[in-house]
């Protein structure tokens, strides 16, 4: 039986690993290389939807309909080409040396690392590779005969579904969250607060106003990664 180790840490990915949006960064790159209809209609409703979750107002469903979507109308081997591109323009050029020294900082010691983002993992399997993180926990497109269908597969990774869904990783382990001496879990955004709560040790990631505020309130530890970088989420 595989002895795990004795601590475990969880890092949300965009605003925290990296000082952009991945979701919303891609739609935007599909949008201004004319790949997602009429641009100016994508872009804006990519605005709305990124200013809906900022706010803590969007649902995992409505960001589905727009962000898979765009996963539905092109077929696997454009999507995959098209990625590559958007990796080497915009994710990989963003990524930080502190962000990467953090995860390694994880890796090194031994903790179990997983990311737990509610991007889809369509988009982010790519970052996590980058980042040398072996386990992604995000929000499955499903794929049926081919194609992607535009539509959730199971229980979307984002707010308490986050909760769920490392619940149900770690049961495939034969373990709990909370059997773990010292949990981390690292996040920007209030949308993120269902998983903070239940970690030993909640790590407010370059947070969002709201989050610092309840981070300071609450004496959590808050880690300014990117204080020196220009906020690139529009």
């Amino acid at each position: 039986m595989t002895t795990l180790p004795a601590r475990i840490a969880l890092f949300d990915l965009d605003h925290t690993l990296l000082p952009l949006d991945s979701d919303y960064q891609w739609a935007d790159y599909l949008a201004r290389t004319g790949r997602a209809g009429d641009p100016q209609v994508a872009r804006q409703r990519n605005e709305d939807l990124m200013v809906r979750y900022n706010e803590g107002r969007l649902t995992a469903e409505q960001a589905a309909e727009f962000m898979l979507g765009l996963l539905a109308a092109h077929t696997p081997f454009d999507l995959a080409t098209w990625h590559e591109s958007f990796m080497a323009e915009v994710v990989r050029p963003a990524i930080q040396p502190q962000a990467l020294a953090l995860v390694d900082q994880h890796l090194a010691a031994g903790d179990l690392v997983a990311i737990v983002t509610a991007t889809n993992t369509f988009v982010t399997a790519p970052i996590a590779r980058a980042f040398g993180v072996p386990t992604l926990i995000g929000t499955e497109p499903q794929f049926v005969n081919g194609r992607y269908t535009g539509r959730i597969d199971g229980t979307p990774s984002f707010k308490e579904g986050k909760v769920t869904r490392v619940a149900a990783w770690l049961e495939t382990l034969g373990t709990r969250l909370d059997a773990f001496e010292t949990s981390y879990f690292y996040s920007d955004s209030v949308n993120d607060l269902p998983l903070l709560e239940v970690v030993t040790h909640p790590v407010a990631a370059n947070p969002s106003p709201a989050l610092r505020e309840i981070a300071l309130s609450r004496g959590w530890t808050v880690l300014d990664l990117f204080s020196e970088l220009e906020d690139l989420k529009s």
